[in-house]
């Protein structure tokens, strides 16, 4: 009999149907990483989110079979050590296509209509003792007529691509970074950078794309240019990010990861810059609409299920 074993059950909240084998499960709201080992001591199938699961954790997991991945990003998991050992690894995709999408425009909408800024000033009651029914305090940006470069055009990138094109927008799509060649329907790198209006990130984190916007690519930013992550963290350098929206190089950033998470010392969590109007950071919620969170449970099960049919799907490793 399997037993699955899901350590971060408390990132979810979603109707998890029982998997239609026999099984034995064990969950924990959380887990801390260094109980990872004991928790998944004698675990078949292991559901794991943000956990990391080293060569040296895998080498402890005998009886381990297949790696749940309730997430569409893996990095956290060592491939290598899972196909030394034939353990099968998949992930869950598509379950965000609406949500993190509708994400990268509210913090984008936020940032060019100064929402925040115009909000603190009302609550501060600056509207309250102006003279005219209105005020221009913070200068306000239309989207139509402006570019947006998607760097990562996967279903997420073409989402926001597609709501993009309702608002009027220009979209580049961004070829890799150092490529050789462009292909057909993309241009080079370089030039998202420096014609951009708006830069949204949709990238997986690997080796070839960390710090995949550093102070060289800031600096050849519009100056009034937009910088939106929900992807990972790691794709931007945050201590040169922090220097930029300080001194103005670009015109605003929308986060809604960090590098380490939940973090705890981190540039980007400086003060001054969450009370700035050019700054917003959310706490990686881009994806947990109701309606992605079950979509992410039922197609966790699907690959459950697969998996001990014989058939595994939405496999990496």
């Amino acid at each position: 009999m399997h037993h699955i074993v899901s350590l971060e059950a408390g990132a979810l909240i979603a109707d998890l149907r029982p998997p239609a084998f026999p099984h034995r499960w064990t969950s924990h709201d959380a887990t801390a990483q260094a109980q990872v080992g004991e928790r998944l001591a004698d675990a078949t199938i292991a559901i794991v989110n943000k956990r990391s699961l080293t060569a040296d954790i895998i080498a402890g997991l005998p009886a381990l079979q297949m790696v749940a991945v309730a997430a569409t990003g893996y990095n956290n998991i060592d491939l290598d050590a899972c196909r030394a050992r034939g353990i099968v690894v998949s992930n869950v995709r598509g379950y965000a296509r609406e949500t993190v999408p509708e994400h990268v425009f509210a913090l984008l909408l936020a940032l060019a209509r100064q929402i925040g800024p115009y909000h603190r000033s009302v609550a501060a009651g600056r509207w309250q003792k102006s003279e005219q029914f209105c005020y221009f305090d913070y200068p306000i940006r239309d989207l139509a007529g402006r570019t947006l470069g998607i760097l990562g055009s996967g279903t997420l990138g073409q989402g926001v691509a597609r709501i993009a094109g309702a608002f009027g927008m220009t979209v580049l799509r961004g070829e890799h970074k150092g490529a050789a060649a462009v292909r057909e329907g993309y241009v080079p790198f370089e030039r998202v950078i420096g014609e951009a209006d708006v830069i949204s990130l949709h990238c997986p984190l690997t080796a070839a794309t960390r710090h995949l916007i550093g102070a060289v690519e800031l600096a050849a930013m519009k100056p009034g240019a937009l910088l939106i992550n929900t992807a990972r963290g790691g794709l931007v350098d945050e201590q040169a990010l922090a220097d930029a929206l300080r001194a103005g190089r670009i015109g605003g950033a929308g986060f809604d990861v960090l590098s380490e998470e939940p973090p705890r010392d981190n540039p980007l969590l400086a003060a001054d810059l969450l009370e700035a109007g050019n700054f917003i950071l959310t706490p990686h919620v881009a994806w947990s609409s109701r309606e992605a969170m079950q979509a992410l449970a039922d197609q966790l099960i699907d690959n459950i299920e697969a998996f001990v049919a014989g058939a595994p799907r939405n496999r990496v490793a």
